[in-house]
């Protein structure tokens, strides 16, 4: 089953191009389902659509969160539509089952003052100057592009080189897109840059990264910019709970939606391949909208 794993990750990382955290993800789900299967003394080549629907029980008994259960189902669905089509298996045993169903939850977000005081904490937090440069960096830009986690910790330092007001990012699928940097962003990456070069100066390797650490990825990992923005939620007075690096890039879309900004244009910006996953930012903005309307519109005026 290791064998049939392999080969399917291999040909979803070759032909449909997944990210590697999704290919992750496929990889650790896979594997639970088959550890299931063996301990039946069952196999991905023997295994029947009964047998699917007792593992998707088994997993809700664990209680796990609906989400966590419709990914796995995904992957188990992906991985035998690929096993039919190579000939490994002549049916299909979760061709037609159907996943639980993933209840829309609104993004966390946060005001512009809290947003605010968090890069006011990243200015004045860190033990040493090159710390606070490169926090402020950090935040600076991740509010100013919306970028996901993985792309910003692994920016490449050449992509903001010369002072660009466009930066260009890889993103999920290994696809590219141009995202505009603020005036603030651009001279926080030029204060870091600038303590960033110094550092190397006496280096014959050089990092390619804008955030290079000693991390395996030679750049600043997810968890620790995980901590670190914790952290800053608690310098700022904030409850750390409410605030990620995610939490940061919904403030980014909710807030522009909320200045006006053109929906498409915020998909094109957050990379998202469908329009319907930026249209949930509308909801979180019901409220103002609802007193935009009871405020201006004439028919909600009292005579």
């Amino acid at each position: 089953m290791q064998r049939w794993i392999a080969t399917f990750l291999e040909a979803q990382a070759a032909g449909q191009d997944s990210a590697r955290n999704t290919l992750l993800a496929y990889g650790r789900d896979l594997k639970d389902f088959a550890d299931w299967l063996g301990r039946r003394g069952l196999h991905f080549a023997t295994a029947e659509q009964a047998d699917v629907e007792a593992y998707l029980v088994f997993c809700d008994a664990q209680g796990l969160a609906v989400a966590t259960r419709a990914r796995r189902l995904s992957a188990i669905r992906q991985l035998f539509l690929f096993a039919h089509d190579e000939g490994w298996r002549a049916t299909d045993p979760a061709l037609r089952l159907k996943g639980p169903g993933r209840a829309q939850r609104l993004p966390k977000t946060l005001s512009e003052p809290e947003v605010a005081a968090l890069i006011d904490a990243a200015r004045t937090k860190g033990r040493t100057e090159a710390d606070r440069l490169r926090d402020t960096c950090l935040m600076e830009v991740l509010y100013a592009t919306g970028l996901r986690v993985s792309e910003l910790v692994g920016l490449p330092v050449a992509a903001v080189r010369g002072d660009p007001a466009m930066v260009l990012v890889r993103g999920k699928g290994d696809k590219e897109r141009l995202v505009p940097l603020s005036r603030p962003a651009r001279g926080a990456i030029r204060a870091w840059l600038g303590v960033r070069d110094a550092a190397e100066s006496g280096l014959k390797a050089k990092s390619r990264f804008l955030f290079p650490s000693r991390s395996a990825e030679g750049h600043l990992t997810r968890l620790r910019f995980h901590a670190l923005v914790k952290e800053l939620a608690l310098a700022a007075g904030l409850d750390p709970a409410r605030v990620t690096p995610h939490t940061l890039r919904h403030a980014f879309a909710t807030h522009l939606l909320a200045h006006g900004a053109d929906l498409r244009a915020i998909q094109t910006l957050l990379g998202h391949a469908d329009l319907a996953t930026t249209e949930i930012y509308t909801h979180v903005l019901e409220d103002r909208l609802r007193d935009l309307v009871m405020t201006l519109h004439p028919l909600a005026q009292d005579d």
